[in-house]
């Protein structure tokens, strides 16, 4: 018998991401983003302590991380990043660049 979670093995689950940041109170955090497939192409889904995030589906798994750290921007989160840790069962030995999302409040141009 494996001792991965039941979450690893559940059906439609085709890429976990490693994300990182500041929570809204400043403390670093570390998650992973699961990416599944759904109907309308995929969809990414964090739980950070009791808050669960999930993003709308979207046309690539990269996309869908991308709407689940933009939901994450929105909640207060900061610093946000994210790289890709498994793609199906293959674990990529940590060899993926990270993508960063920019924080909402430096993201505009100041005038």
């Amino acid at each position: 018998m494996s001792g991965l979670p039941l979450r690893f093995k559940e059906p439609g689950l085709v890429e976990r991401y490693q994300m990182e940041g500041m929570d809204p109170s400043d403390r670093s955090f570390n998650r992973t983003v699961f990416v599944n497939r759904m109907p309308g192409g995929y969809a990414g889904k964090v739980t950070y302590e009791a808050f669960v995030v999930e993003g709308v589906a979207q046309s690539t798994t990269e996309a869908a991380v991308r709407s689940v750290a933009e939901r994450l921007l929105a909640y207060g989160f900061t610093r946000l990043r994210s790289r890709l840790n498994f793609k199906g069962t293959r674990y990529l030995a940590e060899k993926e660049t990270w993508v960063d999302y920019p924080d909402l409040l430096t993201s505009f141009p100041h005038p």
